[in-house]
């Protein structure tokens, strides 16, 4: 567990000015229609994309590979900066679709608290339990923004009960809903008892908020019908007993979730939500690493790599390292040593991000993300430092669900296969393993609609038509142990050995039986379902 205590010397201004999040929920809660929102208000664009619209509304700034946008939904993670108030919010839009969980599940390895999206209608979806439990396994702060209460949806008690008891965290309402549906004026706003009008004429309004000194306030009912408020008095007094306060420590320990009610795409409420992720959202955080952890006030730069995108230019067959600054004050043309390498890295050109758009940063602080071009030097898990050794520790990497071979349409070509599945490889959006008998590669993801992406990326980026078939394995394990045992191994299971994009062994295997013989006969050698991207 992390240190999260209060006595934490204090950060220099401008990293304590950072707020570093991810967006989580399950496909379909609203998550891209809340990002755009965000942008919106931190005035880094003029009018918001929504997913379903038509025309240039269509155009959401978060979802920029092809398939995003025809599909409608986010496959990649991206990262955006922009400035709200007095904060500098650095957002990554994580994709939603389980078949992408292992993008997701690295995005949170770089921010320091979550924002979970949940649609009014549907309460907790099996989706968000999962990106939830990462967020656990990492003690992540989350805040909690109920969405489309615009439209029908469940009782609010029904909502904060689901998800005390499925996700097993407190939660206390930071605003209370009045109406629901087409009953849905807006929210009171508990923490600076302020009344929230919604205007549905204009979805990109900031609503209106009316000062109100405390519910017993006479100019309550100017603004809300009698039925709706004697339903909120009682609702407010009855929530104000039962649910714990707003307890900042809790919600640093990632025990508590403040809720917020609203509708994204109506611009309802996301301000509310704004101004919660600033006040109670945590600082830049200590970064567990080996062989000590790194606290973002320290004078040296740190950084490490959380992912890497291919092509996110695809005139030009660039590579862009996603890297979070961990401590100190960095500079553009800073040299910096590649760990991994012990080679020094002259980083001239880092960017800034805003989605697909980005500008050269001339500086970034403990906190932000900022891309690094490169050919191919920098993978998942590299760390970036003044000089010092460190790894940074807990990027997994999972063991793929489903595998098939890769052919290339053209055999011909089949070079140029290699290296675009080598760069998807390093990008993290798939495992790729060359078996040690036979041509061709076993391709691996968590997902089936990850072959669709892969086969539309590398027909688009590489103009190679490519075929997934059938694979005789289902799994596969990565082999660890003694050498001598592991060149046994090897010798008498060839048809089952691969190595991934590393150069690491991998048993790949047809039945749970295979793994139990190999544990069985090789007590030396342990063969696990994740790899550490510790370098």
């Amino acid at each position: 567990m992390l240190d999260r205590t209060h006595n934490a010397p204090d950060l220099p201004p401008e990293i304590a000015r950072r707020r570093t999040f991810a967006i989580i929920s399950h496909p379909d809660a609203g998550k891209t229609t809340l990002t755009e929102k965000f942008l919106l208000y931190g005035g880094a664009i003029q009018m918001a994309g929504q997913v379903r619209a038509k025309g240039e509304a269509r155009r959401t700034r978060s979802d920029f590979l092809a398939m995003e946008k025809d599909r409608g939904i986010s496959v990649s993670a991206s990262a955006m900066s922009f400035d709200y108030k007095d904060f500098r919010f650095n957002l990554v839009d994580t994709p939603g679709h389980s078949d992408f969980s292992e993008d997701t599940y690295r995005t949170l390895t770089a921010v320091d608290a979550a924002v979970m999206v949940i649609d009014g209608a549907k309460g907790v979806e099996s989706q968000t339990q999962k990106l939830f439990e990462v967020c656990r396994l990492r003690d992540l702060p989350i805040l909690t923004f109920c969405n489309k209460m615009d439209r029908e949806s469940r009782d609010v008690f029904d909502i904060i009960d689901e998800i005390q008891e499925n996700l097993a965290i407190d939660v206390t309402p930071a605003s209370w809903p009045i109406g629901v549906g087409r009953d849905f004026l807006g929210c009171y706003d508990l923490i600076h008892d302020r009344l929230e009008l919604m205007d549905r004429a204009d979805r990109n309004k900031v609503a209106e908020s009316i000062e109100i000194n405390g519910l017993d306030d006479p100019k309550l009912a100017e603004h809300v019908p009698a039925h709706l408020l004697e339903k909120l008095l009682e609702e407010v007094e009855m929530a104000r007993e039962l649910l714990p306060p707003l307890d900042q420590q809790a919600l640093r320990d990632g025990t508590l979730t403040p809720i917020w009610f609203g509708s994204a795409i109506n611009s309802f409420g996301v301000k509310e939500l704004m101004d919660g992720i600033g006040e109670y959202g945590p600082e830049p955080q200590v970064q567990p690493a080996e062989p000590r952890q790194v606290s973002p006030d320290e004078k040296a730069v740190t950084g490490f790599v959380f992912k890497v995108q291919a092509n996110m230019d695809p005139k030009h067959r660039d590579r862009v390292a996603f890297v979070r600054m961990v401590s100190g004050h960095f500079k553009r043309g800073m040299k910096l040593t590649h760990v991994r390498s012990k080679k020094p890295m002259a980083i001239s050109n880092p960017v800034l991000f805003l989605a697909s758009d980005r500008e050269l940063a001339e500086e970034a602080w403990a906190g932000d993300i900022i891309g690094i071009p490169n050919h191919g030097q920098l993978r998942i898990g590299d760390a970036l430092t003044e000089g010092e050794a460190i790894r940074i520790s807990g990027i997994p990497s999972f063991a793929p669900e489903l595998l098939q071979t890769a052919r290339a349409g053209d055999p011909m070509k089949a070079k140029h296969l290699e290296k675009a599945l080598m760069q998807f490889a390093e990008e993290g959006a798939a495992k790729v393993f060359k078996p040690a008998i036979g041509s061709g590669f076993i391709v691996g993801v968590v997902g089936q609609l990850q072959f669709e992406v892969l086969a539309s990326r590398i027909e688009l980026e590489y103009g190679l038509p490519v075929r997934f078939e059938p694979s005789q394995f289902t799994s596969a394990r990565w082999i660890t142990g003694e050498k001598i045992a592991l060149d046994k191994l090897e010798a008498s299971n060839k048809q089952h050995i691969a190595h991934d994009h590393d150069g690491d062994p991998v048993f790949l295997t047809r039945l749970q039986w295979d793994i139990d013989r190999i544990e069985r006969d090789y007590p030396d050698l342990s063969l696990t379902a994740t790899k550490e991207m510790m370098v």
